[in-house]
């Protein structure tokens, strides 16, 4: 049985049979066992083989060939004394054993179970099942009572039989209550009276063309068994998967392709570069390929990938890119000659010798769905003359005037590849929307063209096209999917490309199950209570033909050798890379992950406690470095590695195990002293946790014996088999903090007795730092002396203090820095015995920095710590809109504090940019587009870290990006812009068509007669005086809000609303009256669906609206056939009032009833995308 069905335990509560399996129809079956008797049908019986073959094996949906059919008769006695699962006996079909699997009992329900088993048995005749096996079986079961065998009861399913998946059927096939205690018939006959019945198995062995019938695509391996492999599928982009496939496979364009240059531009910016890395991807991947690459290099957002588009325009904007990037290489020909042909417009007179014509480019060509059979038709219906005559009589220059004309299209010539574009998505004027056309369209397999080619045109060569692709769009017009069938050979298979999975097909899937239209049932068979047609929701919407006399170069081979070798070293060493990722993540489990601290690491290291620990901090100088270690080998050998790694003799390195503290830091803990221990014990022992970092510091001693071992200083530390030793000897590392070069390093580490006092560290200060003890004037040098806790805590101290009453313990960090109080500098006389290595500098020359520190300098190594701790980058982007020339200014990152004050940051910022600080505002920034936010307000209280980390979360501060500002230079000071208000302004200059958008600056005491002038300046447009008044409204959720007057304060506008501005048509001025205009605005279908810019209209008493449409072309600006689809109607203000559509002879203003009635313009909103909600296509 099927593996999860196997246990007598486990077992399922339905039939084992996928409900898309079943060829009943669903609305026929009442307990999925009855069959319906019409009263001039003949009765069947269980008994007529053929009539029950014929019942239980309906025509299959995908007409595969039937190899063989087999019926096996199985007498059943004795029911009840069945075992709890009983097979019949082997019998064959197709060249496979095959035998009924029965549950008499139920298979843990109360129904009889059966199912159809592969009958292979290594202990029978029939042997061990084959390691491929794989045949798709339809079958059903007959079960009926022997003496009355009108008294049956059948079932019926298909499926692919497997290795593991080798049985199938019914897990409720009969009620056992219905065998033999309820009558089955109204003659009171039971189906299995006395226990005995006759059970038989229909079997029938179909042909698997394309090795995916029935298939479940669990473990589908598409490279494996196609050698292609897909696209993975974004979130949207399936139509974008499926172009991508259709240009992969025409060859010749893949190679062209691959000739673009882009060894100087190898960034994921360049779409002709990503574009390549997807086909050679897909060329040499074993698994699907990802588009994200692509996707961002076209310069999309995420809201872009789930937008569906249009497949025509974004082949085009592709062929325009691509094309741009092959100019002035052996490729600049290539796409004109693959996809583009000629095709002449022309207006011929019929009775004068006179003809006007231009001839233009096409790269693809938009047939008519609606009206039109199939391609033939199409393609007669696009070059049909049209009639000029009458009032539409063309006029034919001077000499002939106006004449009856014969206007039209007629190809010049075709191109190799062939692009047709099927109108399945067009406008209904009935329903006003945009709609899917599913009706049925047939295409060819082969073509010829010659029909439709101008008489002049070149026909030496035959212009027979072949089917190369078909794009498929399965769905309606707001939900969807995309997917492929592509010939990729010549004489090859036709091949599905549904995102990431690939797949044979046969011609009908190609052909016949994509032309829309009516579902055509096999053999003509209908299914019963029929109340509609069922239409196809899957359609071609793209053909790609092939000439076919051109196959072989459209076509032509492409291998590695025609791939760029750049683009091919540096995908192989991606595929190293993650290929070793792969293969470290896969053997974790044996290897220690450690961090290893070397003198090195300590030099270098500028920062808080000993060095970086995680890579992923502020700096990767003086960071630990990394191993990656085996577990089981001796820590003596790892010792060796580091040796060899810092150039030390293995013999003077100890390792010291690095704990963490309370306080979050991790310092030096106690030294390691066996060697000959693994790194798992060691780490156990030391550490414990199961899946940490062992960080180790290397301490290199400084001193050898005569034999050249290290000579360690007493310390306590891990010791096998012995009492650890014990010492009062602690180590501490110490830190200089220079003013002068703002750094902070470890200078090295000492061991020192507990019972020294604080002061005691001079000596030893000096002897590390190769300082006297005075200056050449005399003074004994001073030193202030700082205990690093934690970053955040450091702590003075005191001289006269132990080191055991300071609570000092191994590896603790001593920081130090020279005093500044109290001394007499002396220029001209150094300090006696300086001696200055590269990490330090003279001592005279450090306290001069020190008191004459310039104001940007800290000189207090407290005020330092605190500034390491707040730092951060902050990455300062240019505003995309606001900037007048936004490519003269640059993005750039500079390390401010946390702490920073937004004028502090405004001064780093002006600095760079060299301008005037007051002059800049800053604006946050959306994490996942980059888009601006907000502006940042300008207060005392700001500072980075809550500018960049809000305290509060709110909807205006989600998706903020924490490290990045955009930068807007003003034209005013920040303080002179708080002293205004900043509005946008709607300007409509004609009509309603035409909007423009301006951001006005209006004295915040202002009035809209300020804002009125302000707009004039900005806009460029003449003042009220010369051009006339102009009139100011609020608007919102696209409807008038009110008229604001002149007086009105800019104060009170509120920001809930959108001011727009017009300027008032002349014949309009001077009706001021409230009850001589109304607000209009528009919709779409519902009046609450409202769109665009509102409008003020004005009205004249008695004018019938056939007057009125002709004011408002003029007033709108909305002309010709835009005017004719827009259906007028008064629409009272409320949330579900309905329109009242005007007519012609409606006088307009006797509807106008009350002071809240508008006028409703009902046409789709033109500024959305088609479908979706979309915005325009774009190719960055």
């Amino acid at each position: 049985m099927n593996p999860i069905y196997n246990t007598e335990l486990d077992s399922p509560n339905d039939m084992l049979v996928d409900s898309d399996e079943l060829l009943n129809d669903a609305e026929n079956e009442d307990d999925g066992n009855v069959h319906d008797i019409l009263p001039d049908e003949t009765i069947l019986r269980g008994d007529d083989e053929e009539a029950m073959k014929e019942l239980v094996l309906p025509p299959i949906l995908e007409q595969p060939e039937i190899i063989e059919t087999k019926s096996y008769r199985w007498q059943i006695t004795d029911w009840t004394q069945l075992p709890r699962r009983h097979r019949s006996p082997i019998f064959w079909c197709g060249g496979h054993p095959w035998r009924i699997l029965m549950f008499p009992k139920g298979n843990n329900v109360d129904h009889c179970s059966v199912y159809l088993e592969q009958g292979y048995d290594e202990n029978l005749e029939t042997g061990s099942i084959p390691p491929n096996f794989s045949c798709c079986i339809q079958f059903g079961f007959v079960l009926y009572n022997p003496d009355v065998p009108t008294c049956f009861i059948h079932n019926t399913a298909n499926h692919r039989f497997t290795k593991d998946e080798g049985d199938w059927g019914f897990t409720r096939f009969v009620e056992l209550r219905k065998l033999w205690n309820v009558p089955w018939d109204a003659q009171n006959n039971f189906l299995a009276p006395n226990e005995k019945a006759i059970m038989t198995a229909y079997v029938r062995y179909v042909k698997d063309e394309t090795g995916v019938l029935w298939h479940n695509f669990q473990n589908y391996d598409s490279k494996q068994e196609t050698g292609y492999v897909g696209l993975k599928n974004q979130g949207a982009t399936c139509y974008l998967n499926s172009l991508l496939q259709s240009l992969y496979f025409t060859n010749a364009f893949r190679k062209a392709v691959y000739q673009i240059p882009t060894q100087d531009e190898e960034t994921l910016t360049n779409s002709a570069y990503t574009l390549q890395r997807l086909f050679y991807q897909l060329q040499t991947s074993n698994n699907a390929v990802g588009t994200s690459e692509l996707t961002k290099s076209f310069g999309w957002e995420t809201r872009h990938i789930f937008e569906q588009q249009d497949v025509q325009e974004l082949s085009r904007k592709l062929m325009e890119r691509m094309e741009e990037k092959m100019k002035g290489t052996e490729a600049e020909k290539v796409l004109p000659k693959l996809f583009s042909g000629k095709v002449r417009t022309y207006i011929s007179c019929i009775n004068v010798d006179y003809e006007s014509h231009r001839l233009e480019d096409f790269w693809d060509i938009q047939l008519n769905v609606i009206g039109n059979k199939d391609l033939e038709s199409s393609f007669q219906d696009y070059i049909q003359e049209e009639i000029m005559d009458g009032e539409n009589q063309y006029m034919a220059g001077d000499e002939y005037k106006l004449q009856d004309a014969k206007k039209g299209v007629i190809f010049e010539t075709f191109p190799d590849v062939l692009h047709l574009q099927l109108k399945r998505f067009q406008y209904d004027i009935e329903r006003d929307a945009m709609m899917k056309i599913n009706d049925r369209y047939e295409f060819p397999e082969k073509f010829d063209a010659s029909p439709y080619l101008a008489e002049n045109a070149d026909k030496s060569e035959p212009y027979i096209y072949q089917l190369h692709g078909v794009l498929v769009h399965s769905g309606d017009l707001n939900a969807g999917h995309y997917y492929a069938f592509i010939k990729p050979e010549k004489d090859g298979w036709f091949y599905k490309y549904d995102d990431d999975k690939v797949t044979k097909a046969t011609i009908k899937e190609v052909l016949e199950d994509n032309y829309g239209g009516e579902f055509m049932f096999p053999q003509g068979h209908v299914p019963i209570r029929r109340n509609k047609p069922h239409m196809r929701q899957n359609s071609a919407y793209m053909l790609v033909y092939i000439r076919q006399n051109r196959l072989d170069d459209v076509l032509c081979p492409v291998d590695k050798a025609d791939t760029p070798a750049h683009l091919q070293s540096k995908l192989d060493e991606e595929a190293r890379i993650r290929d070793a990722r792969k293969k470290e993540r896969e053997e974790q489990h044996l290897y220690l992950i450690i961090r290893v601290i070397t003198d090195a690491t300590l030099r270098e290291h500028s920062g808080t406690d000993l060095a970086v620990l995680n890579s992923n901090e502020w700096s990767s100088t003086g960071s630990a470095t990394f191993y990656r270690y085996l577990r089981k080998s001796l820590l003596k050998d790892f010792i060796d590695q580091v040796a060899k790694d810092t150039g030390v003799n293995s013999g003077r390195i100890r390792m010291w195990v690095m704990v963490g503290r309370q306080n979050k830091t991790i310092r030096p803990d106690q030294p390691i002293h066996d060697v000959n221990i693994t790194l798992e014990e060691a780490y156990q022992k030391m550490v414990g946790h199961k899946n940490g970092e062992f960080r180790l510091w290397a301490e290199v001693a400084e001193e050898v014996d005569t034999d050249g071992n290290a000579i360690w200083p007493p310390t306590t530390g891990l010791v096998t088999n012995k009492m650890p030793n014990k010492s009062d000897l602690i180590v501490l590392f110490l830190k200089y903090f220079n003013v002068r070069t703002q750094q902070l390093n470890c200078v090295g580490y000492i061991y020192i007795s507990k019972e020294k006092k604080v002061e005691d560290l001079l000596p030893f200060i000096l002897k590390k730092m190769g300082w006297s003890d005075k200056t050449q004037s005399g003074e004994r040098l001073q030193l202030k002396l700082f205990e690093e806790i934690k970053p955040t805590m450091i702590e003075p101290m005191k001289p006269k203090q132990t080191l055991r009453a300071a609570e000092l313990q191994d590896g603790d960090i001593i920081c130090f820095q020279l005093a500044t109080s109290d001394l007499k500098l002396d220029d001209t006389n150094p300090p006696s015995n300086a001696n200055t290595s590269d990490r330090t500098v003279s001592v005279e020359s450090e306290k001069n920095l020190s008191t004459n520190l310039p104001q940007e300098l800290i000189d207090d190594v407290r005020v330092f710590y605190d500034w390491l701790a707040n730092r951060r980058d902050v990455v300062f982007c240019p505003h995309p809109i606001l900037n007048n020339h936004p490519e003269n200014f640059d993005t750039f990152t500079l390390t401010l504090s946390n702490k920073n004050s937004y004028d502090q940051m405004a001064a780093k910022v002006g600095q760079h940019l060299n301008v005037d600080p007051t002059h800049i505002r800053f604006w946050t920034s959306h994490a996942g587009t980059g888009t601006p936010k907000l502006a940042v307000k300008r207060t005392l209280s700001q500072n980075i870290n809550l500018i960049l980390n809000p305290s509060y979360s709110s909807f205006s501060t989600a998706n903020q990006k924490p490290d990045t500002l955009l930068y807007e230079i003003l034209d005013i000071s920040l303080s002179e812009m708080d002293t205004k208000r900043a509005l946008k302004v709607y300007w409509l200059s004609e009509g309603v068509t035409k909007v423009e958008e301006y951001d006005i600056l209006v004295p915040k005491n202002g009035n809209v007669e300020d804002l009125v002038q302000n707009l004039v300046k900005k806009a460029q447009i003449e003042d009220e005086e010369t051009g006339g008044p102009i009139r100011v409204y609020e608007t919102h959720n696209n409807k008038i809000y009110k008229i604001i007057s002149k007086e009105y304060q800019v104060m009170g506008i509120t920001d809930y609303v959108n001011v727009v501005a017009e300027r008032i048509p002349a014949e309009d001025v001077k009706f001021t009256e409230p009850g001589s205009w109304v607000y209009s605005f528009h919709f779409q279908n519902e009046p609450s669906k409202a769109h665009s810019v509102p409008f003020i209209f004005r009205t004249i008493e008695g004018e019938k609206f056939v007057d009125t449409k002709k004011r408002l072309e003029k007033r709108t600006g909305f002309k010709g056939k835009v005017l004719e689809k827009i259906k007028f109607a008064i629409v009272t203000r409320g949330s579900f009032s309905k329109p009242f559509y005007l007519t012609d002879e409606i006088v307009i203003d006797e509807y106008l009833t009350h002071r809240e009635d508008m006028l409703g313009l009902d046409h789709p909103d033109r500024s959305r995308g088609v479908r979706n909600g979309a915005c325009d296509l774009f190719l960055k």
